[in-house]
């Protein structure tokens, strides 16, 4: 069954201006004709579509920005507005709605050439097999749990357990590979046959292929890339943030996204920022899946293109943006783990002990008695929608909207009555009727009328 039709970009009737403020550190624009440069030491961001337009307007001082995502092609940024940005330590990162990456470009900090010729040289110190080792255990532990208590799969979690005990025995890097690609094959089914919930009154235009899970691999490319429904669309694009995260990270540390361990070196791709961004896919997973089996998704946040791709609107693009300050926390330690880890392979190191901790600020934290574990990054939730009509949610604790509410009081209403006409017309309630009247009969027998009630 195929999509009757494509949605719009943005709701219709909304305001001809939309002033955007960051949120979680994060703003997203998106849309045709988007315009970003700095005017009077402002940076104005001006995005929409036709005359549907947002605008913002941020000072030096508490703008409160901290990554600036542009989803799509169509406008400009200027020189200045990167230097805007860099005077910031704020980053820019532009994403397709397909879960690719396009560009990745943040603050520049001081870094020791040394760090990167260890990283170079990791594959011949047999520190990648370490490094690969840890972050697949990282991943492979994160989905046996995902498994075990958000999926309650057992076979699948007794599974990847057992890859996790071979894991420790793998000889190689390639073995490594072989051990997750295993448990992936028992994670990913798992998750096959699980129900997508979209609201009632959307069904009807809803293809039947986006009402359960599926597979990760598309049919359209044989692989996750091109997903073909909502789940799977929102895995790529979350996957996405997380890797521009991951660049961004180990650029922090003084370290080459593009130098790898564990993924093969490839021109379209960094794959030290891949192989980072394992340890943290089971967080996505977690995420993803806590919302689509509690709360139904709108079947407006999507579209679907001639071929059967899937693709979120950039609305709701912009609003799974806004978990990059998540991810961040998620993969900010282990980066700094595998910075350490290079470092102590170093013949001479410097006299700094160890190398700066600029992503969780663990150094500075145990230095003011903290425990080094940064502050924890709060969970972004995402709109919720009626399950009847597919609106918006306006009341956090609300299972409907107002206007569905009187419906299905009404429904719960005729069903309790329905319910209590059947219970008490059951052999139960006739039988215990039927005692009731025999007593009272059998008391007016034995009355003499003599008795005073």
């Amino acid at each position: 069954m195929a999509a009757n039709q494509n949605v719009s970009e943005v709701p219709l009737g909304s305001k001809l201006l939309v002033h955007i403020v960051p949120q979680q550190g994060v703003l997203t624009v998106f849309g045709y004709g988007i315009r970003i440069q700095v005017e009077r030491g402002h940076l104005t961001i001006e995005d929409g579509i036709a005359g549907d337009r947002r605008k913002a307007r941020l000072a030096r001082v508490n703008h409160g920005l901290r990554r600036l995502v542009l989803i799509g092609s169509d406008g400009f940024i200027s020189l200045s507005a990167l230097r805007w940005l860099a005077d910031q330590d704020a980053a820019f990162v532009m994403l397709e709605r397909d879960g690719s990456v396009l560009t990745t470009t943040g603050p520049v900090y001081p870094s020791d050439a040394r760090l990167r010729r260890a990283q170079s040289m990791a594959v011949h110190s047999g520190l990648a097999l370490t490094i690969a080792r840890e972050l697949i255990h990282r991943k492979l532990a994160g989905q046996e749990i995902v498994a075990r208590t958000k999926l309650c799969n057992e076979g699948a979690a007794e599974a990847i357990s057992q890859m996790i005990v071979a894991l420790s025995d793998a000889p190689t890097v390639e073995m490594v590979r072989e051990v997750e690609a295993r448990a992936a094959n028992a994670y990913w089914l798992a998750w096959r046959e699980l129900p997508i919930l979209f609201p009632s009154q959307e069904l009807s235009r809803v293809p039947n292929h986006w009402r359960r899970f599926g597979t990760r691999r598309s049919p359209l490319t044989e692989s996750p890339r091109l997903a073909v429904n909502p789940p799977n669309a929102m895995l790529n694009y979350l996957y996405a943030l997380l890797e521009s995260e991951s660049r961004l990270a180990l650029a922090a540390l003084g370290l080459d996204p593009g130098i790898g361990v564990l993924h093969f070196d490839s021109r379209s791709r960094d794959s030290f920022a891949c192989d980072l961004m394992e340890a943290a896919r089971p967080d996505v997973d977690a995420y993803v899946l806590d919302w689509i089996t509690k709360h139904p998704l709108s079947r407006n946040w999507f579209f679907e293109q001639r071929d059967g791709n899937c693709r979120l609107i950039s609305g709701f693009a912009a609003q799974l943006s806004v978990t990059a300050s998540m991810w961040r926390a998620a993969i900010s330690p282990v980066a700094e783990w595998i910075s350490r880890a290079l470092w102590s392979t170093i013949p001479k190191p410097s006299r700094n002990l160890s190398p700066a901790t600029r992503l969780t600020q663990s150094y500075r934290s145990v230095s003011k008695g903290g425990n080094g574990l940064g502050p924890e990054p709060s969970v972004v939730q995402l709109t919720r929608v009626c399950p009847i009509c597919g609106n918006s949610l306006k009341r956090s604790k609300s299972r409907t909207c107002l206007k569905c509410t009187v419906a299905v009081n009404r429904t719960n209403m005729i069903e309790a009555a329905k319910l209590g006409r059947v219970n008490t017309h059951s052999a139960a309630a006739e039988a215990r009727r039927g005692a009731t009247q025999a007593k009272q009969h059998r008391a007016l027998r034995e009355c003499d009328g003599t008795s005073i009630f």
